[in-house]
């Protein structure tokens, strides 16, 4: 059992780790965002992973603005490249970051507020859409937090799991980090990995409501996809590690596309036979869809982006749910390795 007396030394010192890959423009939102903190103690770390093209030249122009640290490694990932940054930092507290996010101007007041009153040894807070986004953006940003479709396991008050911090927006005290190794050499998933690393050392991990972040996310479906379909495939590698971890929550997608299918199917087959049962049949979808479309339209105070997150909560849940499926396939019934499985999907 871990030791629950890292944040008691803290100072007040944060350390932001930001690894980026081919996103100037995304570095200098973020930095233009950091750059206009109400509170100042914190240094930046950039980590420049591999990329063709940099943001040297970006975060120089904050160098009178910012206490920033610019690095560059050969491509290696998110996680080791997070490692790489964390072995560099000085702060009490490593704060992750996305590239593809932007903070609000307390968000390091709150953070400091949030820890002396109530310490803990990581933390992680939620995401919104900024109302510069895109329509799709506001859509996939929905999918992604809504009850409706992940049953708020990233964030939120109402969630039907505990809250396991994600790396786009999470911090974790510097010796904690350091304890347990820092991130785990996974393509995606690495950082639920140290989430269910922390809660197994005792730590004390809690959500933070106020510390807040803009997340852009994908900018279309296609790639929003792609990238739900490996967080499914992450699912089933964080089984295998962590047969515990494994909840129910995490197979609803599954079973929204196992039920999605089977009832487009009845409705295919009555069609022919009987309509009116076909038409029942194609009740839920129907329904599910209202609901999606009227609470994400309310949330928004947009029409046009209620109607957009009905396939960006398909796309959410499907994407997800045929992941997990493939690879629970794959993995646990065909006895493959994990890498062999996905090599052209999860690893490229």
């Amino acid at each position: 059992m871990a030791s629950a007396a890292d944040d008691d030394r803290f100072s007040g010192r944060f350390s932001v780790i930001v690894p980026v890959f081919n996103r100037p423009q995304e570095a200098d939102e973020l930095l233009a965002s950091l750059a206009a903190q109400t509170y100042a103690d914190f240094e930046v770390i950039i980590v420049e992973d591999g990329s063709s093209v940099t943001c040297r030249e970006v975060c120089s122009r904050y160098a009178n603005r910012l206490k920033i640290k610019y690095l560059e490694k050969e491509n290696s990932g998110p996680g080791p490249s997070r490692n790489y940054g964390a072995e560099r930092a000085s702060g009490d507290f490593l704060v992750i970051l996305d590239s593809d996010v932007v903070v609000p101007e307390n968000y390091f007041a709150q953070l400091a507020k949030a820890l002396k009153d109530n310490p803990a040894e990581a933390f992680g807070g939620p995401d919104a859409a900024h109302p510069s986004f895109s329509v799709t953006q506001k859509a996939i940003s929905y999918a992604m937090t809504s009850f409706l479709t992940t049953g708020g396991i990233r964030g939120g008050k109402k969630r039907m799991d505990k809250f396991y911090p994600r790396s786009f927006n999470m911090g974790i005290a510097r010796e904690a980090f350091r304890r347990l190794g820092g991130f785990a050499n996974m393509r995606f998933g690495e950082d639920i990995d140290l989430s269910i690393r922390l809660f197994k050392a005792g730590y004390r991990c809690r959500l933070i409501p106020e510390a807040w972040v803009w997340h852009k996310r994908r900018t279309d479906l296609k790639k929003f996809f792609r990238q739900v379909f490996n967080s499914g495939i992450a699912r089933i590698a964080l089984y295998k590690r962590y047969p515990d971890s494994l909840k129910v929550v995490h197979l609803l997608p599954s079973a929204f596309v196992a039920g999605i299918t089977l009832l487009i199917v009845l409705a295919v087959v009555f069609a022919f036979v009987c309509p009116a049962v076909a038409l029942v049949c194609l009740c839920p979808i129907a329904l599910f869809c209202l609901a999606i479309c009227i609470d994400s339209a309310l949330r928004n105070r947009s029409l046009r982006v209620g109607l957009m997150s009905v396939p960006a909560a398909f796309v959410q849940l499907a994407g997800y749910g045929t992941g997990f499926i493939a690879a629970w396939w794959q993995v646990c019934v065909r006895g493959k390795e994990k890498r062999a499985a996905f090599e052209n999907t999860f690893y490229n």
